[in-house]
């Protein structure tokens, strides 16, 4: 439940919870990446804090226009250097706005898109990254079918209550729309909270 931090910003407990493991494996995978495009910021509490611990990038933030003023707010208030955005961006409208990237990332994203807009996501970061780009998510998956705990199973049925849309991904099916923009698996690391951090490139 979003909830608001002592500066007054509006603050998932996700991000919070997560950054930190988060950033220390991105810290490993973007070494030498320069500019990345982060795809549903959110209140932008992943991004100022991958940005303050990588200071080597550019991180642009995106999101659909209603979560824009939540972004605008929080980097105002880090007034960091290296973080650019925010970027309106919807992932079935092209062509996406922003330079050329050589990093995407995207957390708890694609089990709550439609299934087709998981497959356009995809099909704009073929357009955006640069050759040599590599491309993370995080969050839940399913592997041949299966999910890998009760619980993430219980998610799946929560999330379909919602919108009957969303789902946990099979990773084969998101794997195989990495392969078809010229991806290879890099690395899938098991993350806390039954979560996954998924490297192509």
């Amino acid at each position: 439940m979003m909830s608001r931090s002592e500066d007054g910003l509006e603050t998932w407990p996700s991000p919070e919870n997560n950054k930190v493991v988060i950033g220390e494996k991105l810290i490993e995978i973007f070494a030498n990446q320069r500019r990345i495009l982060e795809v549903g910021s959110g209140t932008g509490q992943h991004a100022v804090w991958f940005a303050r611990h990588m200071p080597h990038l550019i991180w642009h933030t995106s999101d659909r226009h209603q979560n824009l003023d939540f972004i605008r707010q929080r980097l105002a208030a880090e007034g960091l250097d290296n973080i650019a955005g925010p970027l309106e961006l919807d992932v079935t409208t092209t062509p996406w706005p922003g330079p050329a990237v050589d990093g995407v990332f995207a957390a708890n994203c694609i089990h709550i898109m439609a299934w087709e807009m998981v497959v356009a996501m995809f099909a704009g970061i073929g357009e955006k990254l640069d050759k040599g780009g590599r491309v993370v998510l995080y969050g839940p998956f399913k592997y041949q079918g299966e999910f890998t705990t009760a619980s993430n199973a219980q998610f799946d049925l929560w999330l379909k209550e919602q919108n009957r849309e969303s789902g946990i991904r099979d990773f084969e099916a998101v794997d195989r729309l990495a392969r078809d923009i010229g991806l290879g698996l890099i690395a899938d690391y098991a993350m806390p909270a039954n979560n996954q951090l998924i490297v192509w490139g």
